[in-house]
């Protein structure tokens, strides 16, 4: 079978003919919304334990360089069901409608006798194609008591946590589904997004822990331009009342998180813990300075944290109900989120940037008897070779049109001809965070961008030497070679996956 799973990894034009494998894996497919591998203890990580989305790792594949082609939220859902870059698919910012009437990857699933289902998250403003069930949140949805639209664009609330209404779903859909049939199921999750209210189990988890202040924290950001200019810091732009919950008027909405939507079972003791004891210490402790910044990081750090706990929980009840019934000895099960984020690295919250913390993205999955349990791999692969992929595993021809390609070969050691290097452009300027738009390259050692809109400049990192590209090494004398190589390569990139605006921008780049 995995011979026959490898010639299929291979294919990349419509003329090829579908060739199932004796036995179709179904597939789970769990993307969580900004958390990051800095919160996951397979990944090295000393904040929080993770032990079931640390269980998928240990028992199949862990990715250390998987990166995100545009660091935000629905244009990496976009990018992950058309395998196509943000210019290509259309979806390049936020609360935008992304375009039904292109193909969608889970399309060429059912055509294989798939059954499609995505439950939870999107964040697309509208319901693709390619689903035989949809049950989704209307764009970011609310943490409790959350409406959900379905395949008739019919809404329904359901009482409850969403990362436990989401799981629920999932299952529910899993037990009525045929069971004769082979399934494709994405389980999106609104955790660990702004402005992280933790389910009321979860409240005051992590109160006994003080974390350490990164050690970029204080970052200057000399040489790097667009870093001086953003609008996304702990210090200045995170908001005690709506993000950190000080002092919260319950009895107005607060955008999509409303507050009103609480039952009173809900409501009282989320009021107890954060206006009884969080607002009350904010208000004796009387911070100013650089110990009011520390003080909203350690908030920070607890809400995103605690939060991030029934994210790990439910995937352990979804890995649990899989043992149950007999599916997880054929179900492929990944774990992703659809970026990376920053947990006060460089001062800030939030993602868009080339830089790592918000780059890469957590990427854990298990196959058994195909994947070898404990995997590495520190290749670099992109979200854009998320469909590809997906289709390469259960044994579905890859349409001519995908701008990705496969990495199974990578996940089974067959590394031949693997290309470490990944294509990035984000766009959404000015707001919300005053990042500059940007686009550039990422390989197996180095990071080089060029920077566009209210300024026009270039960075380059050596990523061995400088992890947390503090240093930008662009201009600078014993470069040139590099700057001129990575920019070649750039460029080849630009014009293979037809980014005209990038083109242009590219041939009209200061030196």
């Amino acid at each position: 079978m995995l011979a026959l799973l490898l010639s299929i990894a291979t294919a990349f034009s419509p003329e090829e003919e579908k060739i199932t494998p004796p036995a179709r894996p179904n597939i789970i497919f769990i993307i969580s919304d900004d958390h990051t591998s800095q919160a996951i203890s397979a990944y090295g990580s000393k904040l929080a334990k993770t032990p079931n989305i640390d269980r998928i790792a240990r028992e199949g594949a862990i990715l250390y360089n998987n990166i995100i082609s545009n660091s935000i939220c629905g244009p990496s859902r976009a990018t992950l069901l058309t395998g196509k870059f943000s210019h290509t698919n259309g979806y390049k910012f936020n609360e935008k409608v992304f375009d039904i009437n292109q193909p969608v990857f889970p399309e060429e699933l059912q055509k294989n006798g798939y059954q499609t289902a995505w439950v939870g998250k999107m964040h697309l403003g509208s319901l693709p194609h390619g689903f035989d069930y949809l049950n989704i949140l209307p764009g970011h949805g609310s943490y409790y008591n959350s409406d959900f639209v379905n395949s008739q664009n019919q809404t329904k609330r359901y009482t409850g946590y969403v990362t436990d209404v989401v799981t629920q779903l999932s299952t529910e859909w899993l037990d009525r589904r045929d069971p004769n049939k082979p399934f494709f199921l994405v389980v999106g999750h609104k955790a660990t997004h702004r402005e992280w209210l933790p389910a009321i189990e979860d409240l005051g988890a992590y109160d006994n822990v003080t974390f350490p202040i990164p050690p970029t924290f204080y970052d200057n950001y000399e040489g790097r331009l667009a870093a001086q200019k953003q609008d996304m810091s702990i210090d200045k732009t995170m908001r005690l009342k709506e993000d950190l919950k000080v002092h919260v008027d319950y009895d107005a909405p607060n955008g999509n998180l409303t507050y009103t939507r609480f039952t009173p079972e809900q409501r009282t003791p989320f009021y107890n813990y954060y206006e009884g004891k969080v607002s009350k210490e904010f208000d004796e402790k009387k911070l100013s300075g650089k110990a009011l910044v520390e003080w909203k990081y350690q908030r920070y750090m607890r809400d995103y944290l605690a939060t991030a706990n029934s994210l790990d929980r439910n995937i352990g009840k979804l890995l649990d109900y899989l043992d149950k019934t007999g599916l997880a000895k054929n179900t492929v099960v990944i774990y992703t989120s659809d970026q990376g984020f920053y947990l006060g690295e460089h001062g800030w919250f939030d993602k868009r940037w080339i830089y790592e913390e918000s780059l890469k993205t957590p990427f854990v999955i298990r196959y058994p008897g195909v994947i070898k349990p404990g995997t590495q791999v520190r290749n670099v692969v992109s979200n854009v070779d998320w469909a590809p992929t997906l289709l390469s595993l259960t044994g579905t021809a890859i349409p001519g049109g995908l701008q990705g390609k496969s990495f199974l070969p990578v996940l089974t050691g067959q590394k031949a001809n693997w290309q470490d290097q990944a294509y990035y452009h984000y766009y959404e300027y000015p707001e919300p965070h005053h990042v500059a738009p940007h686009f550039g390259l990422r390989t197996d050692r180095y990071t080089i961008a060029r920077f566009y809109g209210p300024d026009n400049f270039w960075e380059l990192y050596d990523i061995q030497k400088d992890p947390h590209n503090l240093k930008n090494l662009y201009g600078q004398k014993g470069y040139e070679k590099i700057t001129a190589s990575l920019k070649a390569q750039l460029r080849e990139h630009i014009v293979r996956n037809k980014d005209d605006e990038a083109l242009k921008l590219f041939e009209s780049s200061p030196q």
